[in-house]
């Protein structure tokens, strides 16, 4: 097939663009490839990580499919950071940041190549919405397949259970037990013991059920395992498929309207899903030119009920929201009670409503009704208060009740690494609210993710009344009374810069509510106080995120002065 106009013909057609047809054949392409669609197959494959040990060969289906339909394929990857392997270290201050480094990337790839169309083979935390918010941008017709969530252990008979590598390191650390149980613990598999994304509703496959709900994404998209075969052919499809998008000339700003945010949002609350996508979200609308705000999370936290509670919230896994049903079983429950619009059109060319209309939910213990949710709000809530006027998030599925109301004395520490420390010199004790700040995208910079803090918590047995409170962020496998992203962050001045230890901190979750129980008067006398530390990082490329990040409620993108 070849279209009328193409965005390729700027470097391939007329006697002049010699040069550049010359490169091609000399890569291999022949004539009749070069004046096919130019499809980008952009994937992520690197084997430091299981969560993407297997986009190559995604891509190379991918590509497959292309060819299938009469385009040719040019591949090309992006960087990946595991957030699991750079937790707690200096590496994880990269991982937001590298969202716009791949962003960036693809953009510059697209458009340097005229690529008429992009399929986009990502996996894990951060490239989903990266690769996401690039092909916005560059708005040629493409198509998202994502990697997939692992499959869950077995141990001892039954699933292996991944927090229970976090209590032996805790014996291992206070001498009851000896480090060679933890190496045989850890060949288990702590995020699932395939190939895939780690396997609980953690923030990869969030986003992966975002680019469904969004439309973007090939259906199945969210919670296919990894190692399917189905996966293949979904890859396969998504290939062919962009080769009729681009002859009807959809884009991904014409999918991706704030109804379909709203949409996204929606399934967000019946899932449960990581606070990382209150991150994304926003940052995804902006680059869709999309109005919204968090607003919209807490207004649709308020009407729509959480139906479906996964790990680490729970015991099921993405494999069995898989089974029984998936994502497109979930929009369908939505359409049905009236709060997802199934009028919005997806990649496959049909409305989500017309795309899920033989979606069944096969095992209602795990994907409940509306009518018997596991709780009647949805899986996020944003708080407000005096110590986050402009907001901050807790996923409240994964919150003990006893946690939902909590007020107790500050442990004040500025950096998560200080806090980790204090933990395990048991400086903690029942009842704190523990401050981690000048963790926020400018102050960190970056933003770290602190789930080997909150990990540490459940080992120590204190996530029941112990709570934590940061300008940071979490990880989607992080559970109890965590609540981030409060903004503004310390690093601007911020309230959460002025909290001293012994200050008494309360938050309500059912009314939303977070504050910090200190007479206005001081707090005044406390900021003409405060003194802007430097920056914890003066050179590179984090010392320019620092200077041109946005603050998280908008998304923590990466804009100049004059976009801002």
């Amino acid at each position: 097939m070849k279209s009328k106009e193409m965005k390729s013909d700027l470097i391939k057609k007329g006697p002049h663009k010699w040069m550049q047809r010359s490169l091609l054949k000399t890569a291999g392409f022949t004539q009749s490839e070069i004046e096919r669609p130019l499809i980008g197959v952009v994937g992520s494959w690197t084997d430091i990580f299981p969560g993407h040990m297997h986009l190559d060969k995604l891509a190379k289906a991918v590509a497959d499919g292309v060819y299938m339909a009469g385009g040719t394929p040019l591949t090309f990857n992006t960087i990946a950071i595991c957030d699991g392997i750079a937790m707690n270290n200096t590496g994880m201050k990269y991982s937001l940041p590298s969202r716009e480094l791949i962003a960036d990337s693809i953009e510059s790839m697209a458009e340097a190549h005229g690529l008429d169309g992009l399929v986009l083979v990502p996996a894990c935390d951060k490239i989903i919405p990266g690769m996401v918010i690039a092909c916005l941008r560059v708005n040629v017709p493409a198509i998202v397949i994502t990697g997939g969530p692992s499959i869950t252990g077995c141990f001892k008979g039954g699933r292996f259970e991944g927090l229970s590598v976090a209590k032996k390191a805790v014996e291992v650390a206070s001498g009851k037990t000896d480090i060679e149980e933890l190496y045989e613990l850890e060949n288990y598999g702590v995020g699932g013991a395939t190939c895939g994304s780690c396997n609980s509703m953690a923030t990869a496959n969030s986003m992966g059920c975002m680019t469904e709900a969004l439309g973007l994404g090939v259906p199945g998209n969210g919670t296919v395992p990894a190692p399917y075969t189905q996966r293949i052919h979904m890859a396969k499809y998504a290939g062919k498929r962009v080769l009729e998008l681009v002859e009807e000339n959809i884009r991904p700003r014409d999918i991706v309207t704030r109804q379909s945010i709203l949409n996204a949002i929606a399934v967000d609350m019946m899932v449960g899903c990581s606070t990382n996508t209150a991150l994304h979200i926003p940052a995804i609308a902006d680059a869709a030119r999309v109005e919204m705000s968090l607003d919209d999370f807490d207004s649709m936290s308020k009407k729509v009920p959480q139906i479906v509670k996964l790990a680490p919230a729970a015991t099921q896994m993405v494999e069995d929201l898989h089974r029984a049903g998936g994502i497109s079983a979930v929009i369908k429950e939505g359409i049905t009670n009236g709060v997802f619009d199934g009028e919005q059109k997806s990649v496959v060319g049909s409305t989500l409503k017309e795309l899920t209309a033989t979606a069944e939910v096969y095992d209602r213990q795990v994907i409940r009704t509306f009518e018997d949710p596991y709780t009647k709000e949805g899986g996020l809530f944003i708080l407000k208060g005096n110590l986050a006027p402009q907001g901050a998030v807790i996923k409240v599925g994964g919150v003990a009740p006893e946690m939902l109301v909590h007020s107790g004395p500050a442990k004040v520490y500025n950096s998560e690494q200080e806090g980790f420390e204090a933990l395990t010199q048991g400086k903690i004790e029942h009842g704190d609210v523990v401050v981690i700040r000048y963790e926020g995208p400018k102050g960190g910079p970056g933003m770290q993710e602190m789930l080997s803090l909150t990990t540490a918590l459940m080992s120590y047995g204190l996530d029941k009344d112990v709570a934590l409170i940061t300008d940071g962020r979490f990880s989607g496998a992080s559970v109890g009374g965590v609540i981030g992203h409060i903004a503004p962050e310390a690093a601007v001045g911020g309230p959460i810069a002025f909290v001293e230890t012994g200050d008494i901190i309360s938050y309500d979750v059912p009314n939303r509510r977070i504050t910090l129980e200190v007479d206005e008067k001081v707090l005044e006398q406390r900021k003409k106080d405060w003194v802007q530390p430097a920056p914890k990082v003066a050179s590179g490329w984090l010392s320019r995120y620092a200077q041109l990040v946005t603050p998280v409620h908008q998304g923590a993108t990466v804009k100049s002065d004059i976009e801002k």
